[in-house]
């Protein structure tokens, strides 16, 4: 018996089949990638490329490496030389360094580099650059006879972490880490504000998202629950603070919070506070919480709602017809279903909140400063490696706090509205 001969499906226009399907379905890839690419090339200039301009920033620093390059030479050839006691030939390259800084005009730079680490650093590198020209040998002792603070051996560390152009320097120096005789060292008490800094952001961006989560359930249970009339007039007051400047919903929180200011003379008014006893609820932590909370409550809200709205209340009554307490079936059927919608506005609450320094800087006072306003003083005044260093961990923390939203909810749950 012959084999039946496989039958060919062709297009209308003859094309095999398969063919004709591989070929439409590149053309929607490309279709739909090139509808996409406005949006990528809109996040890689805005958003990826200074990320990683950022993390660079944050390792790398020539202010130093780039204007001495003898002493940068002479600690490529002696790594393992003794800072207390460096030899002739190192002051030798670093007077040479400091005359040529003196001609190029490059002095501060080298001398703020090393001053990040070593404090005090920029007028010793002026004054030695200055006098270099004029040094004789042997240059250890005229630079010892100038000032004897060339010989302190924190300098000599610190110059030797500053000779290349990439360093974990500033990292160390975001960690709380100070530069000692005998090499980095935990700070003592005065000086560890970073990590202290980090510690109080992320414990007040904790207070701030359960405070949001205390006040959004019931809103958004309510929003699900109501006829869809009432339901879109309520929306309307909760997204009411997007159409409002965040500078003057902050900046109205100072004339209801001040201690002359609304809330304290209600208080007075009513008798439940004398004159003398008003409250201290602005620039200070509690007018950061207060006023956060406000600015970050919507975004609590929206994902809760959009969680609740599909919960079929049929689940309830089923629950309470076979003999379940309220809150029972509150406890057991209502809030599981609800946990991807307190996930996803918890994370993006306090991933807000842990960013936010406009509302710290105007309402927060010296008490009430997190650190992105550290960081945006660093950018600009201070030191941008030093800035980028701690931006990067606090990056790092965020990307933490996702991996683990991930393995204990999915990103696939994930609902913002």
């Amino acid at each position: 018996m012959a084999e039946a001969t496989p039958v060919l499906l062709t297009t209308a226009d003859g094309r095999p089949l398969k063919e004709a399907l591989a070929a439409a379905q590149s053309r929607a890839r490309r279709r739909a990638f090139l509808l996409v690419l406005p949006l990528l090339l809109f996040v890689l200039l805005t958003f990826l490329i200074p990320i990683g301009y950022m993390l660079k920033r944050s390792v790398e620093h020539d202010g130093f490496s780039a204007s001495a390059l003898a002493t940068v030479a002479w600690f490529e050839t002696n790594p393992n030389f003794d800072p207390a006691n460096p030899p002739e030939e190192a002051f030798a390259a670093l007077v040479e360094d400091l005359a040529r800084m003196q001609s190029e005009k490059n002095t501060g730079m080298a001398g703020t580099r090393i001053n990040y680490s070593v404090p005090g650093s920029i007028s010793l590198f002026k004054a030695g650059a200055r006098a270099a020209k004029d040094l004789k040998p042997p240059y250890k002792e005229a630079l010892l006879a100038l000032d004897p603070e060339w010989g302190k051996p924190v300098l000599w560390l610190g110059m030797q972490s500053a000779s290349g152009k990439y360093t974990t320097e500033f990292y160390k120096v975001a960690a709380d880490r100070k530069l000692t005789d005998e090499g980095w060292a935990r700070g003592d008490d005065k000086q560890r504000i970073y990590l202290y800094l980090f510690f109080k952001t992320f414990l007040v961006s904790g207070i701030i998202t359960f405070i949001c989560l205390l006040l959004a359930f019931p809103v958004a249970h309510l929003l699900a629950v109501l006829p869809m009339a009432k339901s879109s007039l309520l929306m309307i007051f909760v997204l009411l603070p997007f159409w409002t400047s965040l500078l003057v919903r902050t900046t109205s929180w100072i004339a209801l919070l001040q201690e002359q200011g609304i809330v304290n003379d209600l208080l007075v008014g009513l008798g439940l506070l004398t004159e003398d006893g008003r409250l201290t609820m602005m620039y200070n932590m509690v007018g950061t919480i207060v006023a956060m909370t406000h600015v970050l409550l919507p975004f609590m809200i929206l994902p809760l709602y959009s969680v609740m709205r599909v919960i079929p209340p049929s689940y309830a009554r089923a629950a309470r017809s076979l003999g379940a307490t309220s809150w029972t079936t509150f406890r057991r059927v209502y809030l599981p279903q609800t946990l991807p919608g307190i996930a996803a506005g918890s994370l993006l609450v306090f991933i807000l909140a842990v960013g936010y320094y406009i509302t710290p800087a105007l309402v927060g006072g010296a008490d009430g400063q997190l650190i992105s306003n550290l960081i945006s003083f660093h950018m600009n005044k201070s030191n941008w490696s030093l800035a980028a260093a701690i931006a990067g961990m606090l990056l790092t923390a965020i990307l933490l706090l996702y991996w683990v939203y991930d393995q204990l909810i999915g990103i696939d749950r994930l609902k913002l509205g």
